[in-house]
């Protein structure tokens, strides 16, 4: 979906919210095409955990996280 939104946890807390994230990709070797254990993209960080894009969070950041070690949920914002 578009619009998405990755929350990644630490335990129970919550530690970091991406949003407006158009998708989540699969890194691959650059020689040997296998999926590489960790996924990427693009979305805006929520810093303040507040559920919105504030004007001081409107800038697009690169993001990726292991799949092996990283709880996480990815969803379509409500």
């Amino acid at each position: 979906g578009t619009d998405g939104v990755l929350e990644v946890y630490a335990g129970s807390n919550l530690v970091r919210r991406f949003m407006k994230i158009d998708k989540l990709s699969t890194a691959t070797g650059t020689d040997n095409g296998v999926d590489r254990p960790y996924r990427f993209g693009y979305g805006m960080l929520d810093a303040n955990l507040n559920g919105k894009v504030d004007s001081d969070e409107s800038k697009k950041v690169y993001f990726e996280f292991s799949d092996y070690s990283t709880s996480y949920i990815f969803y379509e914002d409500p």
